[in-house]
């Protein structure tokens, strides 16, 4: 249904994508995954013809298929539209579509009010599920997705692992989410930057995620072994030749003119040791792994006591342009309790973080550092990176903060660089980064994970089970849940339930 031959993709003479080929048919579920900047949005765009900063090499067989695209963010000219006027071109448009229109709506979980809403006043999710509608109810032949799972409620979650799952259509989608990733997709586009970022590869096999991960990681490990195995064999071999060598040279400087046969033999033997050594040095040994290294970041022995009362919430009724969400909500977090709020789309939660953001901001007995779901709330575009991070430009910081950027995969130029040229994902590690420097004991993370890469994610649910402190999250990421929160709580319009962690 779709074909692809021959495709590669440069900006500015660095190579995203090279020579890459693929078929999507009917039922094929293929799953784009790599780090933040390797190319993954700009390959949707590319094949889709829309992707005028990069410079497009190959063919694209559309087959007369109609492409439907899912953004990662609505566009700035329609956030003002009403849904009804986004979703619909006019009446006879609404009439016609309108029995598809609200069996979607209520697999979503949405009301029929939400179309005299504007797009800009909707939550994050809520323009998800709107972006998602507007797909279904044209009924594309192909869909490309951009994160569609961004900002999700788990019940939204599940049923798109579902419609991804039994629909015939093909797909080709990008996510961070790897329950998704492991329940949904049967072919794996995996892009990389190697060589230290100068060079691309792209990696492309008919396999699930989970067995995808197992193999790549179980490939590399095996490499490393027989590589590391060689380079002590060869070594060994090298000190040998190299003890021996010495000890002729030795012989050859001592021995005495009276004794020519032996002479000539020595130099006879030196000869043979050289065409050894000749030999040696041209042996091809098994290169080591050259993938992309993980991230790498720590809390540098941050504590806090277990009976300290981080905040008592009492709530009566959680508000927002004039519109209650919920009423009655009560929270209480001692110590370093790692707590996670999930709960529908609209329903309050990041709207909750902030009011208690606002609470412990001004503490003076605890380090609080608030990670929002909107980066624009605390990051500013025109802010340089380093500036950001290391506002008191004190040189023995700044070389610490460069060191911790670097161990998030920064390059040189982003690290000079302005905020505006960061993707979303590596505006999420400056974030983290940023939490680290300032050596806060609480943090409130508003969706952590969700920008950054499946394979980076691991890493960062590890450094957050291990976390000392506090951690007052929202999130819809089931691996985060599973592995780093103590207490889950369901956010509902009259408070907080507290919820079993097996969602």
């Amino acid at each position: 249904m779709l074909e692809v031959k021959d495709l590669s993709i440069s900006i500015l003479g660095k190579q995203l994508v090279k020579h890459l080929s693929f078929i999507l048919n009917k039922n094929d579920k293929l799953a784009v995954i790599g780090e933040e900047g390797n190319g993954k949005s700009t390959l949707l765009k590319a094949i889709l013809g829309i992707c005028s900063y990069a410079k497009v090499e190959g063919k694209i067989n559309m087959k007369e298929n109609r492409i439907g695209y899912l953004e990662q963010s609505i566009s700035k000219e329609n956030l003002p539209k009403k849904v009804l006027e986004f979703l619909f071109l006019n009446n006879v448009d609404y009439y016609n579509k309108r029995n598809r229109f609200y069996r979607y709506l209520d697999w979503m979980h949405l009301n029929d009010e939400i179309l005299e809403r504007t797009i800009d006043n909707l939550s994050g999710g809520e323009k998800v599920k709107i972006g998602i509608l507007k797909l279904l109810l044209e009924e594309y032949d192909i869909l490309f997705l951009d994160e569609p799972t961004n900002d999700l409620d788990i019940e939204t979650l599940k049923w798109l692992e579902q419609f991804i799952n039994h629909t015939t259509k093909p797909i080709l989608y990008v996510s961070h989410d790897e329950t998704l990733l492991a329940r949904t997709a049967n072919m794996i586009l995996h892009l990389e930057q190697i060589k230290h970022k100068t060079d691309c590869r792209n990696t492309l096999l008919k396999i699930d995620y989970d067995t995808y991960i197992t193999k790549r990681y179980g490939a590399i490990e095996r490499q490393r072994q027989i590589a590391g195995q060689e380079r002590r064999k060869f070594q060994q071999k090298q000190e040998k030749l190299r003890q021996i060598t010495q000890k002729v040279e030795y012989q050859q400087n001592t021995i005495s003119r009276s004794d020519p046969h032996g002479a000539r033999l020595l130099k006879k033997k030196m000869h043979s040791l050289k065409a050894q050594e000749k030999k040696l040095n041209n042996v091809e040994l098994v290169d080591l792994p050259d993938v992309e290294e993980e991230i790498h970041f720590f809390f540098e022995s941050i504590t806090i006591p277990r009976t300290k009362k981080i905040i008592d919430l009492n709530i009566p009724q959680l508000v927002i342009n004039s519109k209650c969400l919920s009423r009655n909500i009560v929270l209480s977090v001692i110590g370093n309790k790692h707590i996670c709020i999930i709960g529908k789309n609209g329903v309050g939660k990041s709207t909750l973080l902030k009011q208690i953001w606002s609470q412990l901001n001004h503490r003076n007995d605890i380090k609080v550092g608030y990670m929002p779901q909107n980066y624009a709330d605390v990051l500013n575009d025109e802010d340089r990176v380093l500036d950001f991070i290391c506002p008191n430009k004190k040189k023995e910081d700044i070389t610490k903060a460069r060191m911790y950027l670097g161990n998030m995969k920064f390059t040189k130029e982003e690290m000079v660089g302005k905020i505006n040229q960061l993707s979303n994902g590596t505006k999420a590690k400056l974030l983290l980064i940023k939490l680290v420097l300032d050596k806060c004991n609480v943090l409130l993370l508003d969706e952590p994970t969700r920008n950054v890469s499946p394979l980076s994610n691991p890493v960062i649910r590890r450094v957050l089970k291990e976390y000392q402190g506090t951690i007052i999250s929202a999130s819809h990421d089931r691996r985060y849940i599973a592995e780093v929160i103590d207490d889950l709580y369901l956010l509902t319009p009259n408070g907080l339930i507290k919820k079993d962690k097996d969602v």
